[in-house]
């Protein structure tokens, strides 16, 4: 098999193909480097692969957030990120409130549900109240205007809550029945990081069935595809814009819950970078496509969570772990310069 090139190559696509023989022999160099030393062991890779698979979960479910927004507006919603910060952090307050009456541990799954519903409802309320006061009124203005605008919505809601919860790192109290671990054909996996997993699965899923089977979910896509034509066939145009601020709302609010599961801890400006690896999520798999959202997610986690130590480690390059952000966003602008359309996305 020959690598065929273009009968005449500009300047410029001369330097995009030598960029990406760089990328390839230095992914190359590097993973056979850190492999033939033998670094971290079987055991050391399946457990940054669990890791990264949990993050993944949580990037996809954001990111779906992102990608329904793109599929019926045609704009980035930029806020996402905080609308995913308003309902974790409101929740903490109800976690609070449950541990210190004992009922979070007394009856850990009313416990848990108060809070997922506390989480989902606010994101759900802050991205409906979004759409209609930040984005509605410009639907009609060029893509630039509403793109500044979720810009300053985004900082707009993140002092917001800052002064209304302080600017202090938060701690959620400790869940005793998702401590420890399981143990899963003879492999020991943290409680947190299978509910994580398992429930991003399910929420992912029935977004993918929802989409698909349902009379709304019929009328998402059909606005998707010409909101004019849509609502020349009876659909009401605001009332499926609106919903699908609020799905996306509500999978971020519960994405946030299964973040304090991994990390504990929640500020005024947790959003930001979730908010972008989940963009960058969105994009690599194909922006406006739900199943390229998902696997986008799931990909850029166990890529973050596995591609500085394989990239790296064996080049000598101090505090991999450290450089998990680098690998995120390098892989953003490897995407948008040679597949801007994602993986599972069109070009046009």
């Amino acid at each position: 098999m020959r690598l065929r090139l273009p009968e005449r190559l500009s300047f410029v696509d001369l330097i995009l193909w030598g960029l990406r023989v760089a990328i390839v022999v230095f992914v190359l160099v590097g993973s056979y480097a850190t492999l033939s030393q033998g670094v971290l062991g079987f055991d050391g890779w399946r457990t940054l692969l669990i890791v990264g698979v949990a993050q993944g979960s949580i990037y996809a479910l954001i990111a779906l957030g992102y990608t329904l927004v793109y599929g019926v507006l045609f704009m980035i919603n930029f806020a996402h990120g905080e609308v995913f910060m308003a309902g974790v952090f409101t929740a903490f307050f109800a976690a609070t409130a449950l541990a210190d009456s004992g009922i979070l541990n007394g009856n850990p799954l009313f416990g848990l549900a108060i809070i997922f519903a506390v989480s989902m409802v606010t994101s759900m309320v802050v991205a409906v109240i979004l759409e209609r006061v930040a984005y509605r009124p410009l639907r009609r203005a060029p893509r630039l205007v509403p793109l500044i605008t979720a810009i300053g919505a985004s900082l707009f809601l993140q002092y917001t809550f800052r002064s209304l919860y302080g600017s202090g790192v938060r701690s959620y109290p400790t869940i005793e029945i998702l401590t420890g671990t399981f143990d899963i054909a003879g492999v020991p996996i943290q409680k947190t990081q299978v509910v994580v997993i398992v429930s991003a699965i399910l929420l992912m899923v029935g977004l993918y069935f929802f989409v698909q089977r349902t009379r709304t979910g019929r009328a998402m896509r059909a606005v998707s595809e010409d909101k004019d034509v849509a609502a020349m066939m009876g659909i009401n145009v605001d009332r499926v814009i609106s919903t699908t601020f609020a799905i996306g709302g509500l999978l971020a609010g519960a994405a946030g819950i299964l973040y304090v599961f991994l990390f504990n801890s929640v500020s005024f400006s947790m959003g930001f970078l979730p908010g972008i690896k989940a963009f960058t999520a969105a994009v690599l798999g194909g922006i406006g496509n739900i199943v390229g959202a998902m696997l986008g997610g799931l990909f850029l986690g166990v890529l973050e969570s596995i591609g500085p130590f394989l990239f790296l480690d064996g080049l000598g390059v101090p505090s991999t772990n450290q450089l998990r952000d680098v690998v995120a966003f390098t892989l953003l602008v490897l995407v948008l310069i040679f597949r801007p359309y994602g993986i599972l996305g069109r070009k046009e």
